[in-house]
């Protein structure tokens, strides 16, 4: 529920066509809501037009939403209002590695992220106590090729019982089916390595070494049904050395996956990220 005391943010997209941003403006002004910021991006190539508004003071939040519902209509708009103080209810997936897992909890703890973290989902053990340190509750759900049906139907009541919103694959190193991407479609986000399609399969990074590369970096990006093919939401890079070994080439991968996926899911959380078809429009 929308109350007055509420800062909210509005995100849609839409058509490009002129008189959006005045509209939107003038319904928000209206109503005496008081506009903190507004990014907005109207893509040349696809017509589309995107845009993301903080706004506070709104004396009828819920008037706001029957107006955002009439210039929907009139202008073929996906839209959302969200509070900003509302944290979105996430589940994050994990299998043996722990650094991007571990920057996520530290950093929701800390309020840096705004995410409620229902539950800590493995096909594995190994991470019970990392999630039991922060005082998350940890769903131990193992997978096999007989059990995968079972393991993914027990995943989606997870889901449906911490009713999330977001699913966070936080190095979790099985394939989720077109069933789970499409229940969840936009709404799990995955990290990997940017050495695909060059290094595929097992022991990317002594792939890497061998060829001699100079950049290794990650890639975060929402989940669809083509493996590692949805849009990307953020990458980076960092630069090594001739003489750095594997393991000197897997720790600053680690580096910065961990980086790259919490500054994902922050963004996400924050509602600055907009589905362009195959991209995204990320408002920093």
């Amino acid at each position: 529920m929308l109350t007055m005391s509420d800062e909210l943010i509005l995100k849609l997209s839409c058509p490009d066509r002129s008189g959006i941003v005045r509209a939107v403006s003038g319904a928000i002004t209206e109503l005496g809501g008081n506009i903190v910021e507004s990014q907005q991006f109207g893509d040349t190539s696809s017509g589309n037009f995107h845009m993301r508004v903080e706004t506070e003071h709104i004396a009828d939040p819920e008037g706001f939403r029957h107006r955002m519902q009439t210039l929907g209509g009139a202008l073929e708009m996906n839209w959302e209002i969200n509070r900003k103080d509302r944290k979105i209810r996430t589940v994050i997936m994990a299998s043996k590695e722990a650094h991007c897992l571990s920057d996520l909890l530290y950093h929701t703890k800390e309020g840096k992220i705004p995410i409620e973290v229902s539950a800590v989902v493995s096909n594995h053990e190994i991470l019970r106590p990392l999630a039991d340190f922060y005082g998350i509750p940890f769903i131990y759900i193992p997978v096999t090729k007989e059990t995968k049906p079972e393991a993914e139907a027990a995943l989606l009541e997870v889901i449906k019982d911490a009713d999330a919103e977001l699913v966070v694959l936080a190095r979790y190193m099985q394939v989720l089916s077109d069933r789970v991407c499409e229940a969840m479609a936009g709404r799990i986000i995955n990290i990997h390595h940017s050495f695909l399609p060059s290094f595929k399969g097992a022991r990317p990074y002594a792939q890497a070494h061998a060829r001699g590369v100079k950049l290794i970096g990650a890639t975060a990006h929402y989940v669809t049904p083509d493996l590692d093919e949805g849009p990307i939401i953020e990458q980076d890079v960092v630069r090594v050395k001739h003489s750095d070994s594997v393991e000197e080439l897997m720790s600053q991968g680690e580096d910065v996956e961990r980086r790259v996926l919490t500054r994902a899911v922050r963004w996400h959380a924050e509602h600055r990220v907009l589905l362009n078809g195959s991209s995204t429009v990320v408002f920093d």
